[in-house]
């Protein structure tokens, strides 16, 4: 009894082929099974090659979405009613923030142009972590006008595991960052507005209507006082972000009101060249009330010159105190009701007066 072999392959008897050869020729002399067997096994590490890259290349995303999960960078539609603000402790004030109509009107325009920044709570929903003000603009939003576009708020996905200290960190660094911004640095930013090439304003006024349109009409008139500021006076400023709105407009209209006060003011303000920014504004704060006017000439006085007359400025934190004596008359100007002084204090204030005018020592 002759044993075939399982596969037989058929080669002609007259053309043995030698084991190794690997000329196309070959191919026609291999069986059909034979072949297929070859080809499953080319298919199989075919098929394992891509598999292993899918791996590598879903390891690599994976790792990715995670760096860009803690940077805050992953970016999703969240639905308001998924979001709290619990985990952390507001530092707000009590109250409606008096500004949260402007960012409103802005986001109604232009829409949301920071996400806020979540972290998933593990239950389906989110914890706040930056951006109340935001999230209280998109809340009073919907709840106006019903729209869909405002039933949910861009958020980054801040990935889970940070530090409650890190969170808190995050909170109070974007508050002291984005504080609010000073009309100086309004007026600056109108003002390069007005200067880009690439923009379409062609004067101060257009570049402050385009840019702070949500703003009230007070507010850009404030902007617009603070760019004639900054034209007259801004290249001996060092701090202008610390100068108050009141005291801005006040240096304002000392210096268009007396010829040659913006130098008068320049030389107050390079007597301190190192100055830091309480010393600026204490400067300006002098100079708004009067500080370096030249001494005036002081007629003699007496009874043969009853026309002599001193005047004087004080200022007492924000008021400013006038002060005009002549012969025989003291007489004393301030934005405040002295009607309703007691009557005793008064007397003891003019004694105290004369006293020190008296006084030889001072």
């Amino acid at each position: 009894m002759i044993k075939r072999r399982t596969f037989d392959i058929d080669f002609p008897g007259d053309a043995p082929v030698p084991a190794g050869t690997d000329s196309p020729e070959r191919e026609t002399r291999r069986g059909p099974m034979a072949a297929a067997i070859s080809e499953n096994a080319e298919a199989l590490r075919e098929r394992q090659a891509t598999e292993a890259a899918i791996r590598a290349e879903n390891d690599r995303l994976a790792h990715e979405l995670v760096r860009l999960k803690k940077l805050g960078l992953v970016t999703d539609l969240i639905p308001l009613d998924a979001i709290r603000a619990t985990k952390l402790t507001r530092d707000r004030a009590e109250g409606r923030d008096p500004e949260l109509d402007e960012l409103k009107e802005s986001i109604r325009a232009v829409g949301l142009s920071n996400p806020i920044r979540v972290e998933a709570d593990g239950q389906g929903g989110y914890q706040l972590v930056q951006g109340f003000r935001r999230l209280e603009a998109f809340r009073e939003l919907y709840g106006e006008t019903g729209e869909e576009r405002f039933a949910a708020i861009p958020a980054g996905m801040i990935a889970p595991g940070e530090t409650l200290e890190s969170l808190y960190r995050r909170m109070v660094d974007e508050n002291l960052v984005r504080r609010d911004i000073s009309f100086a640095e309004m007026a600056i930013l109108a003002r390069s507005y007005l200067l880009d090439p690439d923009t379409a304003a062609t004067s101060i006024d257009q570049a402050i209507a385009t840019l702070f349109q949500s703003a009230g009409r007070q507010k850009r008139v404030y902007i617009r006082n603070f760019t004639t500021l900054l034209d007259r006076v801004g290249m001996h400023l060092l701090h202008p972000h610390a100068i108050p709105r009141a005291l801005g407009l006040d240096v304002l209209k000392r210096v268009e009101r007396e010829p040659g006060a913006a130098t008068m003011l320049g030389r107050l303000l390079m007597t301190q060249p190192e100055r830091t920014e309480s010393d600026e504004v204490m400067i300006l704060r002098d100079f708004a009330a009067g500080a370096g006017q030249p001494a005036p000439v002081r007629p003699a006085r007496g009874p043969g010159n009853p026309g002599a007359k001193t005047t004087i400025r004080v200022a007492r934190g924000d008021d400013v105190a006038r002060c005009t004596a002549t012969h025989g008359r003291v007489e004393l100007r301030m934005d405040r009701d002295f009607s309703a002084i007691d009557r005793h204090r008064l007397e003891q204030a003019l004694e105290a007066f004369l006293t020190r005018l008296d006084d030889p020592n001072g």
